[in-house]
């Protein structure tokens, strides 16, 4: 607790005053650092460069019932299966 003044009344709190400052004032000139390890900084890609999108690889596929040309994704799987988009066919073709 704060010591009181004669009289009953408290003394007024003081202010502290900070000085911030850097431990350091100037960089030495006697410190130098040389990059001769680690990664190389002049090979890669600059930020200037930005990568294409790739599109996803087609394939084209004849209808056995209609003869029409599909065009479509080049698949993932081992099996799949394509609908014929002919309105008149819907042929329904299985891949393995």
């Amino acid at each position: 607790m704060a010591a009181k003044a004669p009289g009953g009344k408290k003394r007024p709190r003081r202010k502290r005053k900070l000085r911030l400052s850097l431990r350091q004032s100037k960089i030495k000139k006697a410190d130098t650092y040389t990059d001769s390890l680690g990664w190389s900084t002049e090979v890669g890609r600059t930020l200037g460069e930005t990568p294409k999108p790739q599109e996803p690889e087609t394939i084209n596929i004849q209808c056995d019932m209609c003869g029409s040309m599909l065009k479509i994704r080049k698949p993932t799987k081992a099996r799949y299966t394509v609908t014929c988009t002919y309105p008149e066919c819907g042929n329904v073709m299985t891949f393995d």
